[in-house]
């Protein structure tokens, strides 16, 4: 008679765990091999922040005339938020969506259908994979900006990883809803792309911190990237709880992972 152990017996989406773990490190060295996806989830975060660090005059200079809580701060100190934002938003719309589209083209999810290992098996070890690019990117972008620029921690640490961790969810959300209807991976990339950069402007990549001005701040406050940003900075340099911020990362999250699960087509 067979004797099976606890962990094989364990099932994600109807795959057994170390079926699951296989899954998820070839689908990990697959993500790997594709240098694109690689700098844009890890490395992206981190040369935008070096590079306006040095390219950009007057970024490691304090900033004078401005109220508190900036004063005394650099604008490179305050763009550290934006760097996480974007570490958040590679992920979530340049890689996530395009893979899962990709392999929708493919038919790989309607094969998968036919066999043991699901099509949710692959889903989530994707999430997975992106989800812990997503958190080496922000460590890395974090050591480094810590190390070049000697920029400050946070005052509210775990407000900080609760704007993060919402941030994320809010973002990847919007990437599995892209993913959702997108049929080929080139789609799933020009739409991707459609929502990064304006997302990543209200996020204050151009305007960080005191520099945005109020009519687009009171805009950004209600986008996932823009109130994560700003949960982000609140947490980074003031003694406020970014109640409203957190509160729109809520809903979006709320909102947005039903209606990619209900839109979400595997062939």
């Amino acid at each position: 008679m067979t004797v099976l152990s606890p962990v094989s017996t364990r099932r994600r989406g109807g795959v057994s765990a170390r079926a699951w773990r296989t899954l998820t490190r070839t689908e990990g060295r697959l993500f790997l091999r594709d240098r694109g996806s690689v700098f844009f989830a890890l490395v992206f975060p981190t040369v935008l922040m070096v590079g306006v660090g040095f390219a950009i005059p007057g970024m490691r200079d304090v900033m004078a005339g401005v109220p508190e809580p900036w004063a005394g701060l650099r604008p490179v100190d305050v763009y550290v938020p934006v760097a996480l934002a974007a570490a958040i938003a590679s992920p979530a719309l340049t890689t996530l969506p395009v893979a899962l589209a990709t392999y929708r083209q493919q038919g790989v999810f309607r094969r998968l259908a036919t066999t043991p290992m699901r099509p949710q098996a692959v889903l989530t070890a994707h999430v997975v994979i992106n989800v812990a690019a997503l958190a080496l990117a922000a460590v890395l972008a974090l050591a480094v900006a810590g190390m070049v620029f000697v920029t400050p921690g946070p005052g509210q640490v775990a407000t900080a990883v609760l704007a993060f961790g919402l941030g994320a969810a809010a973002m990847f959300g919007v990437g599995l809803l892209v993913a959702a209807r997108a049929r080929k991976g080139a789609t799933a990339s020009s739409t991707g792309m459609l929502l990064y950069f304006p997302m990543l402007f209200l996020a204050g990549m151009w305007t960080p911190g005191p520099a945005m001005p109020d009519a687009v701040a009171a805009v950004a406050a209600w986008t996932p990237l823009g109130a994560a940003t700003q949960a982000l900075t609140s947490a980074w340099f003031t003694d406020s709880f970014p109640a409203l911020q957190l509160i729109v990362l809520a809903g979006w999250v709320l909102v947005l992972y039903p209606l990619a699960a209900r839109l979400f087509r595997w062939s």
